[in-house]
């Protein structure tokens, strides 16, 4: 089997507040390009249409520009920048730091399949 799609012709859009995710679904792997906007915060962003307090997907990605700070609900944080990848484990919240957009590639399947989605 081979399966190959353009990620500049994605499978589905959510946008929320200051940003927008684009995914291709295929076979095994749900792939999203994240854009966050100056401003974003993902306690004020997505946490209303999550109806949870902090993000509760796991996250395996690349930074490809901007920058993102990044407080686990432990109190750890990060901050991730262009040429970084990372992993983010689900209890989190984010926000963008500068005048930059941030743009991640997540290759965990479940901000493809879960992020910005209102629950059930």
């Amino acid at each position: 089997m081979i399966e190959v799609k353009a990620v500049d012709k994605p499978d589905e859009r959510r946008d929320f507040p200051r940003g927008h995710l684009e995914a291709v679904h295929m076979t095994g792997l749900d792939f999203a390009v994240g854009t966050f906007e100056p401003g974003w915060r993902w306690s004020e962003s997505v946490a209303p249409i999550a109806g949870t307090q902090s993000c509760q997907v796991h996250h395996n990605g690349y930074c490809v520009s901007g920058r993102m700070h990044v407080r686990m609900d432990d109190g750890g944080e990060r901050e991730v920048g262009p040429g970084d990848v990372f992993v983010i484990s689900p209890g989190h919240d984010a926000w963008i730091v500068g005048d930059e957009p941030c743009v991640v590639y997540d290759f965990a399947g479940t901000m493809a399949t879960d992020y910005a989605k209102a629950k059930e």
